[in-house]
């Protein structure tokens, strides 16, 4: 699953299968050992669960690159790769 961006401990990956039907754009969150799917639009946890402080800093990342998830995940779904998306500073 491609890193697209990495911030304060908390890797942020995206993964799509060509071909295969994802019912929503999303993305994957991991901070030390625990996992969370988020919606890309709008930007909610699907699944999962991280500490309520990493959560935010996601979910704020999230709003604030929400074009730039939206281009890779459909850069993804034409077969591309992702390209890295800047964190959070």
């Amino acid at each position: 699953m491609p890193e697209i961006s990495r911030f304060f401990g908390i890797i942020i990956r995206m993964f799509v299968e060509v071909g295969a039907v994802h019912h929503m754009p999303h993305f994957h969150a991991y901070y030390q050992g625990q996992a969370a799917v988020s919606g890309i639009s709008p930007v909610e946890l699907i699944a999962g669960e991280l500490p309520r402080a990493q959560r935010r800093l996601v979910e704020a990342w999230a709003e604030l690159r929400q074009r730039e998830l939206l281009d890779d995940w459909n850069r993804l779904q034409a077969g591309q790769s992702a390209v890295p998306i800047a964190p959070l500073q």
